[in-house]
């Protein structure tokens, strides 16, 4: 009789695959357990978390994009808290990675942006982008140098300045993988290839900018930072005082940092460094930096557009009246800013500002009525709505007496 032979594991089919619908909501679902129990008992509340980080790490681990996108999809029309909650630790668990070797110290590297908006006459030129060798020398030594990274860390910065279109192709798993490439790169002796993070610069898009035409562009920065995991430069005092210390120690070593390397930035970004200004937005992890800078554009635009509706109907600042008030756009929340003459009447004209469903709408309307201000209006009102004439309903003066 021919002897048994042993049986082949058959391949997993799409059928015997975790459905990715199923484990979406089961994340949403914990985020929201966790959202909702952040006022409860401390111990199960920690617990639930640690839940929720450790299955955030696993799609990760398995490269489950559509699980932690769809995840995050739920829970913005489900809980604007658990949302943002869920998103904060998806990206932050997807910028950082913990490598560890057997018999070695574990290591930990993270992937930062810097958010730039870059003001010009003519637009950024690809073509001149990090040609200046000295600059991107001393610029990617100055992490270190500035004490923005530990001395013993090991920074690399891409010689690259990122626009939005190229950051947004870089998802979540793909974002460890680049990980992975730095550090190798940094862990080696040797030069390394680097073919992912080659491929994430795939070029600059967008409409040209006319010779004589102003520009605001925005643009990122990307570094790696791999470091011994438990670095004393990094750890963050766990008393409220002491971790507000160390923030604001930490925002006046960046801000002194920004000052240092304008230059720096502005020779990598132009062969006529003269023509360009450079604004800082805040260092963070990487998706953390990219949301603010999405955020910084919106509300550029926003500006522009009610200095636009200024313009055209010769009206001054600092003698108009806004009321921002909230409406339903349908799939998402939208702020509405309706100007008006001082002494009342019908609303000269209005501009609306889009708003993310799982977005704080207290803090949105409090940062679009701050914004305000730098056009120079100051008569600045919030309301609850508008009614079919625009006319404000429930208005009140910001900020509040």
């Amino acid at each position: 009789m021919p002897k048994n032979k042993k049986p082949v594991p058959r391949k997993p089919t799409p059928d015997n695959e975790p459905d990715s619908d199923a484990l979406a909501q089961a994340l949403a679902d914990l985020a929201l357990e966790v959202a909702e129990g952040e006022e409860g008992d401390p111990e199960t509340a920690a617990a639930r978390e640690e839940e929720l980080l450790v299955a955030v790490r696993k799609a990760l681990r398995k490269k489950r994009d559509e699980v932690l996108y769809g995840a995050i999809e739920l829970a913005r029309f489900t809980d604007p808290q658990a949302c943002r909650l869920l998103r904060a630790h998806v990206g932050e668990q997807a910028a950082t990675l913990h490598i560890r070797r057997e018999g070695e110290p574990e290591l930990e590297i993270d992937a930062f942006l810097i958010p730039l908006f870059v003001q010009s006459t003519g637009g950024l030129v690809a073509q001149e982008n990090f040609v200046d060798d000295e600059a991107y020398e001393a610029l990617a030594a100055s992490f270190k140098a500035h004490e923005l990274d530990s001395p013993q860390a090991k920074v690399a910065l891409v010689r690259h300045a990122y626009d939005l279109a190229e950051i947004d192709h870089v998802s979540y798993s793909g974002l460890q993988e680049l990980l992975r490439e730095a550090a190798a790169g940094l862990s080696s002796r040797k030069p390394l290839a680097a073919p992912l993070l080659e491929a994430s610069i795939r070029g600059w898009t967008g409409e040209p900018v006319a010779p004589d035409e102003t520009a605001m562009e925005l643009r990122f920065l990307l570094g790696f930072s791999l470091k011994k995991g438990g670095d004393p430069f990094y750890a963050v005092p766990k008393d409220e005082i002491g971790a507000d210390v160390y923030f604001a120690d930490r925002m006046r070593r960046y801000r002194a940092w920004t000052e240092r390397v304008a230059p720096l930035v502005r020779r990598s970004l132009a062969a006529d460094p003269e023509r360009l200004g450079v604004d800082f937005l805040y260092q963070d992890l990487f998706f953390g930096a990219k949301e603010q800078g999405v955020s910084e554009l919106t509300m550029l635009g926003t500006l522009s557009e009610i200095n636009t509706l200024l313009n055209a109907k010769e009206l001054a600042a600092d003698r108009v009246r806004a009321v921002v008030a909230p409406q339903d756009a349908g799939d998402h929340i939208a702020l509405r800013v309706n100007l008006y003459a001082l002494d009342g009447g019908p609303p000269w004209g209005g501009v609306v500002k889009a708003t993310d469903l799982a977005a704080d709408l207290g803090a949105e309307v409090d940062e679009l009525c701050d914004a305000l201000g730098t056009l120079g209006i100051d008569d600045v009102y919030t309301a609850d709505g508008f009614d079919e004439h625009g006319h404000a309903e429930g208005a009140q003066p910001y900020p509040p007496g």
